[in-house]
């Protein structure tokens, strides 16, 4: 009998254990949503914050209602649509809005480190939502990693609008937990992009007309390639495929644990920071950045 002979540079999932295969589906993600934020300044320098907000989730919103149409999926039970009024609520609305919001009084590096409390918040409701309670070593990390970026933006309140912008964060963050953690449950039985992409229609109904509103505010003239490109990024990467990994990943490997890559995000939103908007990192930055990859690594450690 011969053997399967795989092609070079590829992958052997069947090699994986299931917790690996469930990081690579939560790091995808991760990399896709580390460059919201910086899409969501650079749009938000040009184009009124609600459209940026809200047409994200519009176009994520047509794109799902093809796509679902295209596949011939069939409408969920009627028990579902109440979680999935939680996941329209925080991670269509309620997070880009806020950012979007938020992005208009601070940059991109800083909004990055402030939103590095999402996974906390993410595990908090995903313990409370399955019952699943991670052992003591990895909540000590987890709220660590936590302090650790609430102290820096505690140090940084110097001006009323910045204080306004990461209480705007920490909302969006807070909610956005609330749906990641509904979403991953609703992913082992809906499918995960499955999940999204029926929360994206769901919204539609708010998001379009909400959007079409804000249109005789923009002049096209106006706009340059830059603002369009992020709104663009934000709308199939930040607010459609990245969530079709990232479910996926928490569904096979557990909200308390897969949310915690999410930390990354800092490390990585810094970087597109100073590529894409030339925002100076400092080293007090990049050492929290570090310090809180390192909780990742304890707390998936001891925990």
């Amino acid at each position: 009998m011969s053997e399967q002979v795989l092609p070079k540079n590829t992958v052997n999932t069947q090699a994986l254990s299931p917790m690996a295969i469930a990081y690579l589906w939560g790091l995808s993600g991760v990399l896709m949503f580390s460059g919201g934020l910086v899409a969501t300044r650079i749009a938000v320098l040009e184009l009124p914050a609600l459209f940026v907000g809200a047409g994200r989730a519009a176009v994520a919103g047509i794109l799902s209602l093809l796509l679902l149409a295209g596949l011939k999926q069939q409408l969920p039970e009627r028990r579902y649509w109440p979680g999935l009024l939680v996941v329209a609520f925080g991670a269509v609305f309620a997070y880009p809005l806020l950012s979007a919001l938020a992005l208009q009084w601070t940059d991109a590096s800083h909004a990055t480190l402030v939103t590095a409390l999402m996974p906390l918040f993410t595990a908090v409701f995903g313990a409370w939502l399955s019952a699943q309670v991670p052992r003591l070593g990895f909540w000590l990390f987890a709220c660590a990693g936590a302090l650790l970026v609430l102290g820096y933006s505690l140090a940084q309140h110097k001006i009323n609008s910045l204080a306004l912008a990461d209480a705007l964060l920490l909302l969006a963050c807070l909610c956005c937990g609330l749906a990641y953690a509904k979403g991953a449950m609703l992913a082992k039985d809906l499918g995960s992009w499955q999940v999204i992409c029926w929360a994206l229609v769901l919204s539609l109904p708010l998001s379009l007309p909400l959007t079409v509103v804000q249109l005789p505010a923009i002049s096209l003239a106006d706009i340059s390639v830059s603002a369009w490109l992020g709104f663009v990024y934000l709308s199939l990467f930040s607010m459609f495929l990245g969530f079709f990994a990232w479910y996926r990943g928490l569904s096979l490997g557990g909200v308390a644990q897969i949310s915690q890559l999410q930390q990354l995000s800092p490390f990585l939103g810094l970087g597109w920071a100073a590529v894409c908007l030339g925002e100076h990192i400092s080293v007090v930055q990049l050492g929290i950045a570090a310090l809180v990859v390192l909780c990742i690594v304890l707390g998936r450690r001891f925990g």
